[in-house]
């Protein structure tokens, strides 16, 4: 393990889009984390509702958050904000929100539209690449809970070997029937020879058979630690609205000869979903649909041979439809 003081700094980007309570909850337990060395960019993608104030009334001290995964730390209010609109990124005045305490400060970029994943993303990376110049970033979804250690679990592995380019966690339910405790993912396979391209690794190995890390294809970018050095010139494929940026970034950066693994013992709990039910569910699979046949056909030559998967998805999708 490396000494606290010397460990990398890392800066964390969550992407906001009318999603103010789950945003608010990720903040509180991302303040809370035992790591010594990161700052927090939240990018809001022109969200529709009162989720800037929401989250100021947040920073400000003035909501107490309630949840089963931590107690709320009045001690850490008022969080400093550093407010910047889309357009005024580069602007010279900005402020440096690294000068302040870093446990104690939130960078907020105001998208002028909701951009989706990657594009939303993609504001916060190169903003922060170039005002930060951190050694590694953390893409991590507003609905998540993080445990305090999670961060530090995930870097000391990485610095473990330099070949290792994209760090997952065990990724928990927020809630399965009422518990905390049923793993939802632990890293998955990219498999460009079955419809969608790629799925659970869970559906491969027995996860007691493994105690640190495991090696895989891809991890969820619901929280992805990427090495600054690993990302892509263009980071996130902005091709893809929204699913399939993780797996395809992870492709890109294996093909660049980096490793991409799990670390059991950094532990995060997801609400799964939420960020697709906020549209309409069958606008919402079809287009989940469109961007899996996208993805194999970006990643691979013969793609035209799930075609008749494509169709028999768009017509189980009809039928839903027809009879819901």
């Amino acid at each position: 393990m490396k000494d606290n003081e010397k460990l990398p700094l890392v800066s964390i980007i969550l992407l906001n889009w009318n999603g103010y309570e789950d945003t608010i909850e990720a903040l509180e337990s991302l303040y809370q984390i035992n790591y010594p060395n990161y700052n927090v960019i939240l990018v809001d993608n022109n969200s529709t509702n009162d989720s800037i104030n929401k989250i100021l009334d947040y920073c400000n001290g003035n909501t107490i958050i309630k949840s089963d995964f931590f107690t709320y730390n009045k001690n850490n209010k008022p969080i400093n904000v550093t407010c910047i609109k889309e357009d005024e990124i580069n602007n010279e005045t900005y402020i440096n929100h690294t000068s302040f305490p870093k446990s104690k400060n939130l960078l907020l970029i105001e998208n002028n539209e909701n951009y989706g994943f990657a594009k939303g993303n993609n504001i916060g990376i190169k903003y922060t690449i170039e005002h930060d110049n951190p050694e590694y970033i953390l893409l991590l979804n507003n609905d998540t809970v993080v445990d305090p250690d999670f961060l530090l679990h995930m870097v000391n592995h990485a610095l473990t070997d330099p070949n290792i380019g994209i760090i997952g966690p065990k990724f928990y339910y927020y809630d399965f029937e009422g518990s905390n405790d049923t793993i939802w993912c632990v890293g998955s396979v990219v498999d460009l020879e079955h419809y969608p391209g790629h799925h659970s690794i869970m559906d491969e190995i027995k996860i007691e058979d493994y105690t640190e890390i495991i090696e895989c294809d891809w991890v969820s970018g619901a929280g992805l630690l990427i090495k600054t050095e690993a990302l892509p010139k263009d980071y996130l494929n902005t091709d893809f609205f929204f699913g399939c940026e993780d797996v395809d970034l992870a492709i890109q950066v294996k093909n660049n000869g980096y490793k991409v693994v799990t670390v059991l013992n950094s532990i995060i709990w997801h609400k799964t979903g939420m960020s697709r039910k906020k549209g309409s569910s069958i606008k919402s699979e079809l287009n989940q649909v469109k961007t899996n046949l996208q993805f194999i056909k970006l990643h691979k030559k013969h793609y035209y041979t799930h075609l008749p998967i494509y169709a028999y998805q768009i017509f189980k999708l009809y039928l839903k439809a027809l009879f819901n």
